[in-house]
């Protein structure tokens, strides 16, 4: 099915660069959540691709209502239309599409799409990552000084009062293209601030894990996703062993990060 997936996800980057760069409707959802008619677009044709592979699979979407049927489903395909949708509609290049398929709340195989970079990061349960085809890797070692690292400037400002002389990079509009250069080792740590979805998270979680590298909350839980509960806390990327050693800093200034 990973061929499948990937044909999909490329054909979903090409709905959306038609309308890249271009006048197109855009609103606000919720308090302050853009959405846009490119958003739909890519949502509506991953919908109708996705589900046809195999019958009887669970959707969860960013931009579908929710469905409680998804909550019995023991397959779930839970995806982010296009995750960065802020930097898409400001013309940037860092925006991604997202797509996982679950299996009892964990991805299985997973896919996240930068179309304007065309970069493929692709992984399965048991089948490592790869991007565009190349096995790729988090950075080892448990060092924390001079790392590189992106993430809520709470965060940032909490590693530098480790005196880990911490390298901060620039914001990257994708969450799941965050957790992405963390799983090729272009990043070595990613913090989230707390209100990331399954949707941002399920692919880029499966990508950092099959790539040696970590994706937990800051107490070192690993993610469930296709809950009642979509959103997530404030979240820890890195590869295994520094993301090891993190925790353990966390625990013990626990009250440093709130």
């Amino acid at each position: 099915m990973a061929e499948q997936l990937t044909a999909a996800v490329r054909a979903a980057g090409e709905i959306a660069l038609r309308t890249f760069r271009q006048p197109l409707r855009q609103w606000t959802k919720g308090a302050s959540s853009p959405v846009s008619e490119a958003d739909i677009a890519v949502n509506d044709f991953l919908r109708e691709r996705l589900l046809g592979f195999a019958a009887g699979y669970g959707w969860l979407s960013e931009e579908t209502e929710d469905d409680p049927a998804r909550l019995v489903a023991e397959n779930v395909w839970i995806v982010d239309p296009i995750d960065g949708t802020r930097a898409y509609l400001a013309g940037q290049e860092d925006w991604t599409i997202s797509v996982a398929l679950t299996g009892r709340g964990r991805p299985v195989l997973g896919a996240v799409f930068a179309p304007v970079t065309q970069e493929m990061f692709l992984a399965a349960a048991g089948g490592g990552a790869t991007r565009n085809g190349a096995p790729i890797a988090a950075s080892s070692g448990r060092d924390v000084a001079g790392v590189k690292v992106i993430g809520p400037k709470r965060h940032l400002n909490w590693l530098a009062g480790m005196e880990a002389n911490a390298i901060p990079m620039p914001r990257i509009g994708s969450i799941a293209l965050r957790l992405a250069r963390v799983a090729q080792g272009e990043l070595d740590v990613a913090f989230a601030g707390g209100n990331s979805h399954d949707w941002d998270l399920a692919a880029a979680d499966l990508l950092l894990h099959e790539a040696g590298g970590a994706l937990t909350t800051l107490a070192g839980d690993v993610l469930t996703y296709n809950g009642s509960e979509l959103a997530h806390g404030a979240l820890l990327a890195a590869g295994q062993d520094r993301h090891a050693a993190l925790i353990g800093l966390v625990r013990d200034r626990a009250a440093e990060l709130g």
